[in-house]
């Protein structure tokens, strides 16, 4: 690392890999990386729904960091896979807390981008005391602004993109996407929620990064996967990820003691940038870094160089 350009750690294997029971339904993937004995940091995914990947391990130095992942509710590894039932974001926030008890840690670091940097805020705001730091990355409160551009308003920018959303649907059913696609994607038919799964899908990833396949993955998904990311995906949309209804900007003044990091792209086009700068005012303490030439991902170069240099920050803060 020189210049202050970061890169990604090298790749890293989990030395644990489990299920965490948090109900009668849900079980939660969770592994932990890097030092067993180093600072504890867990990594919140965006989605709602995606999960986390290998990747993701990479913005933390092994050799400080115990790196801890989870997939939420009903994503990736957890089971059921797709679960939508007893599934909101004060469930999530209840088994980041059951994790954290289970793994014997009293703080740690708290790391969330796009939809995590919301979960990762209502964490904070339940349990300040456990918590460090917190590096927030592509804020999204889930206001209904917020959910409008997502859900049309980004059309101005992506015409063709959105379009493609649309044609999907007959004439009939375009002026209410979002239940649209909710029917055939919870259909029980899988030649119906496949297809309409992976179209969905396809929206938000076409307009992930400034440019485009600049820090998008293009790895093949299995066909369960895609359903169960959207159906977790639209049920959180749906029901306003479940904190429309809270004032998230008053409520995290009360974080004013906590370190924080906040890292927006400049041209994201899946939370615009009005969202963290709104959070930055009502967090003055936090750090705050626009990055010029950058959107939604994380892998973006200048926006991922910005989240490693956060993580190496956070190891000279006192009592972290």
């Amino acid at each position: 690392m020189q210049s202050n350009v970061y890169n990604l750690y090298p790749e890293i294997n989990p030395y644990r890999t489990d299920w965490l029971k948090v109900s009668e339904l849900h079980s939660v993937y969770y592994e932990e990386c890097g030092n067993p004995d180093g600072k504890p940091v867990i990594f919140l995914h965006g989605g709602p729904g995606s999960g986390c990947n290998p990747n993701q391990r990479r913005f933390f130095d092994p050799a400080y960091y115990r790196i801890i992942l989870l997939d939420q509710r009903g994503c990736g590894r957890s089971r059921p896979l797709g679960e939508t039932g007893d599934n909101t974001t004060d469930d999530l926030v209840d088994d980041i807390e059951q994790l954290r008890l289970h793994l014997g840690i009293e703080r740690w670091l708290v790391f969330g981008g796009s939809w995590g940097s919301t979960l990762a805020l209502a964490y904070a705001v339940a349990r300040p005391a456990c918590v460090t730091g917190l590096i927030l990355r592509g804020i999204f409160l889930s206001r209904d602004s917020e959910l409008d551009w997502f859900l049309g308003k980004a059309e101005h920018f992506f015409p063709e993109t959105w379009e493609k959303v649309l044609d999907y649907l007959p004439d009939g059913e375009r002026n209410a996407v979002l239940q649209a696609y909710a029917r055939r994607i919870f259909s029980d038919d899988s030649s119906v929620s496949v297809p309409a799964a992976i179209r969905w899908n396809e929206y938000e990833s076409s307009i992930m990064s400034l440019r485009p396949g600049n820090g998008s993955n293009n790895a093949a998904v299995a066909d369960d996967v895609q359903v169960a990311r959207a159906r977790v995906q639209i049920h959180y949309i749906s029901h306003g990820c479940f904190v429309s209804h809270r004032d998230m900007l008053n409520e995290v003044k009360k974080l004013a003691g906590i370190p924080t990091t906040i890292i927006q792209g400049r041209y994201d086009m899946v939370c615009p940038p009005i969202t963290a700068w709104q959070l930055r005012q009502v967090m003055p303490h936090a750090e705050f870094q626009m990055i010029a030439d950058a959107g939604h991902s994380a892998m973006e170069p200048g926006t991922c160089s910005a989240l490693v240099a956060a993580t190496e920050r956070f190891k000279t803060i006192r009592g972290l």
